[in-house]
């Protein structure tokens, strides 16, 4: 079997990589060769199994190359983070959309269809939530990357229906804990809040202790793409896109949880400065059902102590990475 990351030296492609070459196999085919593409590659281990293309992915004629000896599954994660193509339309019009429909357009033309794995998000919900939401909430996005998602997520399913492409897109809510760097995410300090409580340092959260945010760690949302990538033809009958399981959690949950596992004395180096904008699109998420999801194997990371385990690799990340 030949498997394609792209986005393979972001903060999920990393973890994903190093999850699947400790596995080994997809749905009990074994893996025999991972095309890893970024425009960065380093610190991968040394595996027989790893070919490295780097370079960007907007770059049509380096995806042919990719793609040239064929491919079975692709996971498709990168992408230019909210803030950053919210800033620069020009970029992120290319990368999060016109390369990924470049992508779809060289798949549809294996000689079989392969199964492409999306990393969506739940940006494409926009702000202005309702109390309450279930897996049939209109995508209403009010950002370019929110919109660009939903666009791609509509050209999956139909080459999905066209039999041309075996797709599933997964709406990921913010993953934690990712390095404390600039990245481009306006929900970077969902991260930022775990490293540095973690840390011992002190830290100025730009939304109120009240704030409710979606959470997931980068250990469940990688157990959850390969998941995708197993799913059952009878499941996909029905369903591509599918909003994944969430703990809904205020920031003073966290926090919490981070007193527990770390020590009280954290709580007094914790400030609130709340950015009205940045509350209203990460502060207020509501309670979300997702019954199909979970009926079809879809997780989430279970409790907020848990969460502060498999995000900080305190236990479930080095058993498995």
């Amino acid at each position: 079997m030949r498997v394609l990351i792209t986005g393979a030296n972001g903060f999920i492609g990393r973890h994903l990589t190093l999850q699947l070459l400790t596995r080994a196999a997809i749905s009990g085919r074994a893996i025999n060769t991972l095309l890893l593409l970024d425009a960065h590659l380093e610190g991968f281990p040394p595996d027989s199994r790893i070919r490295l293309h780097k370079g960007s992915i907007t770059d049509a004629a380096l995806i042919r190359r990719v793609l040239a000896d064929g491919v079975d599954v692709v996971f498709h994660l990168v992408s230019l983070p909210g803030g950053a193509a919210e800033q620069d339309y020009d970029v992120g019009y290319q990368v999060n959309l016109m390369a990924s429909l470049e992508l779809l357009d060289q798949l549809r033309r294996q000689p079989r269809p392969p199964v492409l794995v999306y990393a969506s998000s739940v940006a494409v919900y926009g702000a202005q939530l309702p109390d309450r939401m279930g897996e049939d909430a209109p995508a209403h996005p009010q950002m370019s990357y929110g919109t660009h998602k939903l666009m791609v997520e509509m050209a999956l399913r139909d080459l999905a229906r066209r039999g041309e492409v075996d797709g599933r897109a997964l709406r990921l809510p913010g993953i934690v804990a990712r390095p404390r760097q600039p990245n481009g995410l306006r929900s970077a300090f969902m991260s930022d809040l775990l490293q540095a409580y973690a840390a011992g340092e002190a830290y100025i959260c730009p939304v109120s202790a009240q704030a409710t945010a979606w959470w997931m760690s980068a250990y469940c949302c990688v157990s959850n793409l390969i998941h995708a990538a197993e799913l059952s033809s009878l499941l996909l009958d029905t369903e591509r896109v599918w909003q994944l399981p969430v703990l809904r959690l205020s920031i003073e949950q966290v926090i919490d949880a981070l007193a527990t596992r770390f020590g009280e004395a954290g709580r007094a180096r914790i400030s609130f400065e709340p950015d009205a904008d940045l509350q209203a699109l990460f502060g207020a998420m509501p309670a979300l059902k997702t019954p199909q999801a979970r009926a079809a194997g879809f997780c989430h990371d279970g409790n907020a102590g848990a969460l502060i385990r498999n995000a900080l690799n305190l236990t479930a990340m080095r058993k498995t990475l």
